[in-house]
């Protein structure tokens, strides 16, 4: 197998193009934060840089941006992640290799790489048009080694081209709390008013796209969060408060993003008859349980599990026609401890994107 490099002079530790042939890990590394066990901080790593296979790309990072799933793994949360692991799944960068049989990619092409690194292909979830479900999933960032490190590898039929409207830093918060916001919202039907617990990086992207379909946004954020509240006031919310209260009028729909149970009731009892909550995490702690009344009115309780590539397509097409506009705060590559206790502590406004 011949396996195709091009690397810039940027890159410092290959000095000049070459082919190259087999396996190059002997000849050059690159630096990456690790998880080494789960409840530990990262550890900046020097690391054989990775080869592509068949069907993969070699990607130098660009930037990465720093997801509450990535504290869910960190925290033990998710079970079973592979290790040591490189975490991040919002990754943007530039095809700096090629594997065998890729076409879809050229060489300095940008692209993107999500959360859903990998399906089967064969099973009736995938099938079926839900790969999101696929029994064999395998997760960038969780499974497979991510985005906080200098160069990555992704399978190429999982990757995104992407618009040129925004920066590498910009765009990195489109790649899971862009898709998975989007996905939560479409989950929401026609719903015009849209309320949506917890204002992070998802909220305030998919806050523009709601306004963009005519939808009206209502903002819980946390008690005494004034902060949030009219960041959240900022991008069109018509109403905003802290996660306790009542809206001005019953929600069509609420999407609840922050991994807290307790919300889950407080949601329901915010909706009209009929109407729909959605859990947008990917880890919530557990649902108090709440009185029958609260569902005797026909609502409906859904989670957003994944993404599709369909997804992927469909929102980043979109993106560009709001246009989407993220807002950032930069950390370089081994200040991604940092990064994660900002996120933890809820005091970023935005999101946080590791600069590589």
């Amino acid at each position: 197998v011949v396996i195709r490099f091009r690397f810039g002079l940027e890159c410092g530790r290959l000095s000049q193009p070459r082919p190259v042939h087999g396996d190059m890990t002997a000849m050059a590394t690159m630096r990456a934060m690790r998880l080494h066990r789960p409840g530990q901080s990262l550890r900046l790593d020097e690391v054989p840089l990775p080869d592509p296979g068949p069907g993969q790309v070699l990607v130098k990072v660009g930037a990465c941006g720093v997801c509450r799933t990535d504290l869910h793994v960190l925290d033990g949360e998710l079970p079973h992640p592979k290790l040591p692991l490189i975490p991040g799944h919002e990754i943007v960068g530039r095809v700096a290799g090629l594997g065998e049989g890729v076409e879809a990619f050229e060489i300095g092409q940008r692209v993107g790489i999500p959360w859903l690194g990998w399906t089967c292909g064969d099973c009736g979830h995938c099938r079926g048009g839900r790969e999101n479900l696929c029994d064999a999933a395998r997760f960038t960032g969780y499974t497979l080694d991510g985005g906080y490190a200098e160069y990555t590898v992704a399978d190429a039929r999982f990757c995104f081209a992407l618009p040129p409207l925004l920066s590498d830093e910009e765009a990195a918060p489109l790649l899971c709390a862009g898709l998975i916001g989007y996905r939560s919202l479409m989950k929401t039907g026609q719903a015009r008013r849209v309320g949506i617990y917890g204002f992070g990086a998802a909220a305030h992207i998919v806050a523009q796209v709601a306004r963009h379909q005519g939808r009206e946004i209502y903002a819980f954020t946390r008690r005494g969060d004034t902060a949030g509240q009219n960041f959240a006031r900022s991008l069109g919310a018509v109403w905003s408060g802290a996660s306790d209260e009542k809206p001005p009028q019953p929600l069509d729909a609420a999407i609840v993003f922050a991994p807290a149970g307790e919300l889950v009731p407080a949601a329901l009892r915010s909706l009209r008859k009929g109407g729909t909550v959605v859990c947008g995490g990917i880890h919530m702690s557990d649902i108090p349980s709440f009185p029958y009344a609260d569902l005797w009115h026909a609502p409906s309780i859904c989670s957003v599990a994944n993404l599709t590539r369909q997804d992927g397509e469909d929102f980043l097409s979109l993106a560009p026609k709001v246009p989407v506009r993220t807002q950032t705060q930069a950390f370089p590559l081994e200040a991604a401890n940092e990064a994660l206790q900002a996120l933890r502590d809820g005091s970023l406004t935005g999101a946080a994107v590791l600069r590589v």
